[in-house]
């Protein structure tokens, strides 16, 4: 019976994982340890209690209800809005416009993706002033970024035989892609779009953060003020509706992107 061979590589790979965690720890100066000393547990406790009860209040459910509807309005109109622009873009991404096309395409949605959304968030506030109008654009821009990628590279790895049978026919260039490219590959770009809809609802409700509305505001301000309860109330209200948003996404893929 042979021994297993021991890949030197592996072990390399291994030991520079090892150094490079240790060097973080030695560099951030973190003491973990300290959570557990002294009266820390204590003030983590009294702290912890201090969200319960939720306050469930008439007054602060109307205004978690209205912020929700927001967060859900920004989430859909951003996600909305990303798609279409995403698909515009996909099609000089995907090289159906020549390479300088396709080259200058790629690089505005490395860019626009690069961008983490609280960056666009912040950068719109400035531009558009407080409120659900920065957190739509920041979504927007920044999942255009990302679902331009996956609908290029989805639009790349489809057939290209249909469309090109009915150019060939007297078909344009769009009643081709109507109708030889895109019935193929709808379903895959829904998948996509519903996906990033998910993600977008967690990252609406943190864009509050910095100014652009939804539940994410309503628990900064409860957090600054030192009002846990009503924080707990909001992070409950952040919990049902993503919660909520993924099982309406799971039904939505199993009803549409499975049967076809």
């Amino acid at each position: 019976m042979k021994r297993p061979r021991i890949n030197l590589g592996n072990w390399l790979i291994l030991l520079g994982l090892l150094a490079a965690v240790s060097a973080s720890f030695s560099y951030l100066n973190l003491d973990l340890a300290a959570l557990l000393q002294g009266d820390s547990p204590t003030q983590m406790a009294r702290f912890a209690q201090g969200f319960l009860p939720p306050d469930l209040s008439a007054p602060l459910l109307q205004q978690v209800a209205r912020g929700a509807l927001e967060t859900l309005a920004m989430s859909a109109i951003g996600t909305l809005l990303a798609a279409l622009l995403g698909l515009l873009l996909a099609l000089p991404a995907a090289g159906r416009f020549g390479a300088l096309a396709q080259s200058l395409t790629r690089f505005i949605l490395n860019a626009l993706r690069a961008i983490p959304e609280l960056v666009w968030a912040a950068l719109m506030v400035l531009a558009a002033g407080l409120g659900p109008n920065a957190g739509t654009l920041a979504l927007a821009l920044h999942t255009t970024g990302v679902l331009g990628r996956l609908f290029a590279e989805a639009l790349e790895n489809t057939p290209g035989e249909p469309a090109e049978a009915l150019r060939l026919s007297g078909s344009s260039r769009l009643t081709a892609f109507c109708y030889g490219t895109l019935p193929g590959v709808w379903p895959q770009l829904l998948a996509y779009g519903l996906y990033r809809w998910e993600n977008n609802i967690r990252m609406a409700s943190v864009l509050g953060f910095v100014g652009a509305g939804g539940l994410g505001q309503m628990l900064y301000v409860s957090l600054s003020l030192f009002q846990q309860a009503q924080a707990a109330t909001v992070i409950l209200a952040m919990l049902i509706l993503v919660l909520g948003v993924d099982v309406l996404s799971n039904w939505a893929r199993q009803r549409w992107v499975q049967v076809h």
